[in-house]
């Protein structure tokens, strides 16, 4: 089953499809191999948990879909890892995702979404994704990190050839790979001269020193991992959520009365179009039963997290946003071990950025083309998002 070109046109049409006539369906994955693809809710999640689901590249069997190719520089990080490497190293940079950290970043993030607004003025049109949704996790993560802001101006770039490849330009992932591997070689030797209060700096000192020390390969893809995974995912968290709220003007009117219950509805919004279609693709490490289906060692699983979201029988009318739902279970940020390390820091900036952008705009709706989607089959995000807006205090 070749489902490639219908999971970016229409995705939930093509999970509710699935998941109606089968759990478990075997299909092609984007490079033409095979994969086996689960779409209910309760075997969705219980998958994510599931030890004998590896995402270890080394546990799958020739000939079967195994997702992005990156040199080993950049593919020995978390999504990669089975415990005992990913339990080590994920203690390592955990300490900087904690939600006391991530509280304390609040106000910083407060200004940076304040000042791109400033930007944009009292009124007129933008692109959301480009003047807003994107800079301000990038500014974040940065920050962060300790990369200064004329090294910034390439990641969005870079992610996307990842993301969503052009098929006009095949070369373009190559080249934006190994032009982030020269840039991240580069900062790291900067960084071990010049220490600073930054995470960079941290994990650098824990390579160097720590007793429970990192490789080269692990520092390099662990950098590339918090950049990639803590710039994408809230690019697309807060983008989607802006888009959803102007496809449903009742929705988006309720919140306004009431910005108290942003926090609730960002739970609705990551569930009802949540910033990733798959999780990562795992590997059996022996025979395992999904939802009454074989699925052979070595094959590949992946794991439909917006198809789940959409299961009826977990969620009353899933194909309704509803900002009032007590959304908890939901599984846009994953679930078990691998659950998404930076979700408090995403959760935040998807807050701030709602309560930011409601306050400010008065009027805030679509002007032209809004739903150009990239074309990834994993990822769920939105090329651009034009609006037009007016704040109160303009005439």
């Amino acid at each position: 089953m070749d489902l490639a070109d219908d999971l970016i046109t229409d995705p939930y049409g093509v999970y509710e499809r699935l998941r109606t006539s089968s759990p478990v369906h075997r299909i092609k994955g984007t490079d033409g191999r095979p994969a086996w693809i689960v779409t209910r809710y309760d075997d969705v999640r219980a998958g994510l948990a599931d030890p004998r689901l590896s995402l270890d590249k080394r546990n799958v069997r020739a000939g079967n879909y195994q997702g992005l190719h990156l040199p080993p520089a950049l593919d020995a990080n978390l999504l990669n890892m089975d415990p005992p490497d990913h339990t080590r190293i994920r203690r390592l940079v955990g300490k900087a995702f904690t939600p006391g950290r991530v509280e304390r970043l609040r106000m910083p993030i407060r200004a940076t979404a304040d000042r791109l607004l400033d930007a944009l003025g009292d009124a007129g049109s933008a692109d959301l994704i480009d003047a807003y949704a994107a800079p301000l996790p990038i500014t974040v993560i940065c920050e962060l990190l300790g990369i200064p802001p004329e090294r910034r101006g390439d990641f969005r770039g870079w992610t996307q050839a990842l993301v969503a490849p052009d098929p006009g330009h095949p070369q373009a992932t190559a080249k934006a790979v190994s032009a982030m591997m020269r840039f991240f070689g580069e900062f790291i030797a900067y960084k071990r001269q010049r220490p600073e209060d930054d995470l960079l700096s941290d994990l650098i000192s824990v390579r160097d020193t720590g007793d429970d020390r990192l490789s080269e390969d692990e520092l390099m893809s662990l950098v590339f991992l918090i950049l990639f995974a803590g710039f994408e995912n809230t690019v697309q968290m807060i983008g989607n959520a802006v888009w959803a709220l102007l496809q449903h003007p009742d929705q988006l009117a309720a919140l306004r009365e009431d910005l108290t219950g942003v926090p609730a509805a960002v739970e609705e919004l990551a569930r009802y179009e949540g910033p990733a279609l798959l999780a990562i693709r795992r590997f059996p490490t022996e025979d395992v039963m999904i939802g009454g289906v074989t699925v052979p060692a070595g094959e590949t699983v992946l794991l439909s997290l917006s198809a789940a979201n959409r299961d009826p029988s977990r969620f009353s009318e899933p194909d309704r946003l509803d900002i009032g739902r007590d959304a908890a279970g939901h599984l846009a940020l994953g679930h078990g071990i691998h659950y998404c390390l930076g979700a408090p820091l995403a959760r935040a900036e998807t807050e701030i950025a709602l309560t930011a952008l409601l306050e400010r705009f008065v009027v805030l709706d679509f002007h032209g083309e809004a739903d150009r989607w990239r074309r990834s089959v994993r990822a769920r995000g939105l090329m651009s998002l034009p609006v037009r807006f007016k704040a109160e205090r303009s005439v």
